[in-house]
């Protein structure tokens, strides 16, 4: 009986410890902490990283991020730059791979019109209200 409960008491030492250990411990991705040998460069480089945002963490540019998603994409965009191409390329070419969410930037398209056309239109109806409201007193 003492055997089976050594057992039992293994098995739920095993259990539970287990997860713990299974944890995202990856270092950070390769050429994620390089840096590009020209500093004007690496300014256009480090610029444009701080308005995309990384995707795993949300809140986080990939300048800031640690996420190793984060540091490849770091690394893509010294890649891209070192290469001679234009931020706003690049940009561009984050945002067709990942998605608008990935830029800190929103631009106008047929899909996010509302989110800019929303705010307006409330402060229109707003207003309205306050001028049929107040208007007829005067």
């Amino acid at each position: 009986m003492k055997r089976l409960i050594v057992l039992f008491l293994a098995l739920v030492t095993l259990c539970v410890t287990l997860p713990v250990t299974a944890q995202d411990t990856m270092p950070p991705a390769p050429y994620a902490y390089r840096q590009l040998d020209d500093p004007a460069l690496e300014a256009r480089a480090q610029g444009l990283m701080e308005t995309l945002r990384c995707l795993k963490c949300q809140s986080q540019s990939i300048a800031d991020s640690d996420a190793p998603m984060a540091g490849d994409m770091r690394h893509q965009v010294r890649t891209r730059i070192a290469a001679g191409e234009d931020p706003e390329h690049i940009r561009q070419w984050m945002m067709d791979r990942y998605g608008d969410y990935v830029s800190y930037a929103p631009q106008v398209s047929r899909t996010t019109w509302p989110l800019f056309a929303g705010p307006l239109i409330l402060l229109a109806i707003a207003a309205l209200l306050m001028w049929r409201r107040f208007g007829r007193r005067g």
